[in-house]
C-alpha cells in the first residue's frame, strides 16, 4: 500500500444497501455489502468483523476510519456515524468523513464527465450534489435537499451523468430533460470509494472526532412531525 500506510476501515450506510470496506486507495483488501433486507443497526458490526477477518487484520491494525457522513437515510447515517466515532476513539486513529453523495459520485467517476449524485429524499425532493473528477474533486453543486426540477434546470446544460436511487426513481423526468441516468449497479455508494477519497480529497479528515456529527441536511421525520 501507499508508503506502507496501514489499511483504513470505511463505513457507508447512507442508503438501504450499506457496505464496509478495508484497504487503501491502491489496494482493496475486503468489501462487504449489506442488503436491503438487513437492518444496519444489527448488520454493521458483524459486517465490520467479517471484513477485517477476510482482510487478515484485527482492529489494532487499522490506520484510520472513514465514514459517509450524510446525507441519506437518517437512521443509517446516524448508525455509521456513531460506529465510526466510537472506533476512531477506541483505536486512537484519525477519522475521515465525506458526503455519501460524493462517495456515490466517486464510484461512477469517468474522465472529466460531471457526475450528479441523487438520493431519493421523498416528498418530491432529492438529496443532490454534482462533481467533476479531473485532477482532484471539483464541486459543481454542493450537497443539499432540492426539488428535482431545480437540479435539472441548473445541471442538465453541463451534460452530467445522473447516478443513485434518486436518479432511478426519477428516470423519466431526467431523460425527458435530456439527462443521462447511470445503470443500476452504480446506484448505491460503495465504502471502497471512501477509501479512494482519502487520497484524493484530504480535506475529509475530521479535526475533532469527538465533536463531529453527520450532516443530515434536514430534520428527521420524527422532528418534522413534532413541529407539525
Amino acid at each position: 500500500m501507499t508508503n506502507g500506510a496501514r489499511p483504513l476501515l470505511a463505513l457507508d450506510t447512507s442508503t438501504p444497501v450499506g457496505s464496509v470496506a478495508v484497504g487503501r486507495a491502491d489496494r482493496l483488501l475486503a468489501e462487504v455489502v449489506m442488503g436491503v433486507a438487513l437492518r444496519h443497526a444489527e448488520a454493521l458490526m458483524p459486517a465490520i468483523a467479517f471484513a477485517l477477518e477476510r482482510a487478515g487484520l484485527t482492529p489494532a491494525g487499522l490506520g484510520g476510519i472513514v465514514v459517509a457522513g450524510g446525507p441519506g437515510s437518517f437512521t443509517g447515517v446516524r448508525i455509521a456515524g456513531a460506529a465510526a466515532k466510537g472506533l476512531a476513539r477506541a483505536l486512537d486513529v484519525p477519522l475521515f468523513a465525506y458526503s455519501g453523495l460524493l462517495a456515490l459520485a466517486a464510484g461512477a467517476a469517468a474522465c472529466a464527465t460531471p457526475i450528479c449524485a441523487l438520493f431519493d429524499a421523498r416528498r418530491g425532493e432529492v438529496y443532490a450534489a454534482c462533481y467533476r473528477f479531473d485532477a482532484g474533486v471539483h464541486t459543481l453543486l454542493a450537497p443539499g435537499p432540492r426539488a428535482l426540477a431545480a437540479v435539472l434546470e441548473e445541471m442538465t446544460p453541463l451534460r452530467p451523468l445522473f447516478v443513485g436511487d434518486g436518479a432511478l426513481a426519477h428516470r423519466s423526468a431526467i431523460e425527458a430533460a435530456g439527462g443521462r441516468v447511470a445503470p443500476v449497479h452504480l446506484a448505491v455508494p460503495r465504502a471502497a470509494s471512501l477509501l479512494w477519497l482519502v487520497d484524493v480529497e484530504p480535506t475529509g479528515r475530521v479535526a475533532d472526532a469527538a465533536a463531529w456529527e453527520p450532516a443530515y441536511l434536514r430534520p428527521s421525520g420524527a422532528e418534522r412531525a413534532a413541529c407539525g
